[in-house]
């Protein structure tokens, strides 16, 4: 290993990663550059797994960041439909039917006829509808359970894949 501190190499690989990442390049030529810069195997996988947590801990932010708007966003169209239902009572309370100006019209309009159901038990059964019961669905667990006892589910067989664990 050089003489090159880990810190330092750390700080390289960050860079270097960081630049990758920002080019939106496919996986096999970030492979390919990240065999080329060198280093010991174990430090890369160590950095870019450093790397992958950031980009977690990123997409978690952004994440928090949307919940965070979309709250926002429901809270200024509340208020924009409180603000609307006050000019429409306005309107009502002084017998306003119709107000233009020179960016739009206001008016009060009448909704569709819309159905109040009072009482649902007093409405006839002829009323309600029957969904249609759901189509049957594959039970993983228990074809995985099966298949690790020995029996043959045709159809489906077992994977065993791999993961990288971080700890």
């Amino acid at each position: 290993m050089s003489n090159i501190s880990l810190y330092a190499l750390a700080a390289e690989y960050r860079g270097d990663l960081e630049k990758l990442a920002e080019l939106d390049l496919p996986d096999d030529v970030i492979a390919d550059t990240l065999e080329s810069l060198g280093g010991e195997l174990e430090v890369k996988a160590q950095n870019v797994v450093a790397f992958s947590r950031h980009l977690e801990k990123l997409a978690e932010s952004i994440k928090e960041a949307e919940a965070e708007m979309a709250k926002r966003r429901k809270a200024v169209e509340a208020r924009a439909e409180r603000i609307k239902a006050y000019v429409l009572q306005a309107m009502q309370d002084n017998r306003i039917q119709k107000i233009e100006c020179p960016w739009f019209v206001l008016s009060i309009a009448k909704n569709p006829p819309a159905v109040e159901i009072e009482d649902e038990r007093m409405v006839p059964k002829d009323y309600f509808t029957s969904p249609p019961p759901p189509p049957p669905q594959i039970d993983k667990k228990l074809i995985l359970q099966a298949l690790k006892d020995g029996y043959d589910v045709p159809g489906a067989k077992l994977r065993q894949g791999v993961r990288l664990a971080v700890r």
